[in-house]
């Protein structure tokens, strides 16, 4: 990657190639993703991001959803398999946390928190899988459960991506999104130093501040994206890059490298979806179907 100096951060000017696959290689070598998450308002979530993970060329991807939605989320992601979360009373209860920990002993990658809701046992399933050492993409409710954990950061044993948009970092620093707006790359920066600093571990944390020009960064390495336009503000997008930066993991690309190359690939394949059919009809479905030709974009 082309790098040059910029402040007190490598700035990072272009996105990493995944390697060329084998013509012997099966899906056991692209990387296995698990993704945790939905709940009864928020279904389309988990298999959106789980599509992603399979068009982001994720050999295998388990969906773990609540009981009581497995079956209408697996309809939707035929691709994968599932597996289902104990309910009670309609909601997560406290024996999903260890269901989630088993299909995770069997996954290289997690995608935690796409619709998965904030309550105590989300927050108990969050709090596990940062514990837990395989890396993990943290997105939407799952940052939300992670702003109610206090000393997060100290509890981490995996490699960490969180993807938040400007208002769930706010809720993460305590700030306001107007405040994260005003100077984005900085506070991207200063959050990714100070949340890798207290877990005394060698596994890194990434940092993807979503937006118009989104911040990739771990504190050492900063990269803005150049890719994507307003049509991608949607329902469901962010779910998009959620299974995609996972499926890039699962294939062996380092954590700041995969979320360098997901924000692009998402961007791109938003922008041919909004020469396709206009920014104001976009949806998230759209970007599923655009990034096969996104990856060919980037000869991948």
């Amino acid at each position: 990657m082309k790098r040059r100096h910029d402040r007190q951060t490598e700035r990072i000017d272009s996105t990493p190639h995944l390697p060329r696959r084998r013509p012997d290689a099966h899906k056991g070598d692209f990387g296995r993703v698990l993704v945790v998450g939905g709940s009864r308002g928020m279904i389309g979530a988990p298999a959106l991001a789980a599509n992603a993970a399979l068009r982001g060329g994720a050999g295998l991807v388990t969906q773990a959803v609540p009981e009581t939605i497995q079956l209408a989320v697996a309809s939707l992601c035929p691709c994968a398999t599932s597996v289902p979360l104990a309910c009670a009373a309609g909601e997560l209860a406290g024996e999903s946390v260890r269901q989630m920990l088993a299909a995770a002993a069997r996954a290289d990658v997690l995608a935690v928190g796409c619709g998965m809701g904030v309550s105590p046992v989300a927050r108990d399933l969050v709090r596990a899988a940062i514990e837990q050492t395989r890396p993990v993409v943290l997105d939407a409710d799952g940052l939300n459960n992670l702003a109610r954990i206090e000393g997060w950061p100290a509890m981490r044993r995996c490699g960490l991506v969180l993807t938040p948009h400007p208002g769930e970092f706010a809720r993460l620093t305590g700030s306001s999104a107007g405040d994260v707006q005003s100077d984005r790359a900085s506070r991207a920066e200063a959050a990714a130093g100070e949340w890798s600093a207290p877990a005394g571990i060698d596994q890194p944390l990434v940092v993807v501040l979503k937006g118009a020009g989104t911040i990739v960064t771990d504190a050492s390495r900063t990269f803005v994206n150049d890719t994507g336009n307003p049509g991608m503000a949607t329902g469901g997008s962010g779910d998009v890059l959620t299974g995609l930066i996972a499926a890039l993991l699962g294939q062996r690309l380092a954590p700041f490298d995969a979320a360098c190359l997901g924000v692009h690939l998402h961007g791109l394949a938003g922008d041919l979806a909004a020469a396709e059919s206009g920014q104001v009809s976009l949806i998230a479905t759209d970007l599923l179907d655009l990034l096969p030709d996104a990856f060919g974009d980037m000869g991948l």
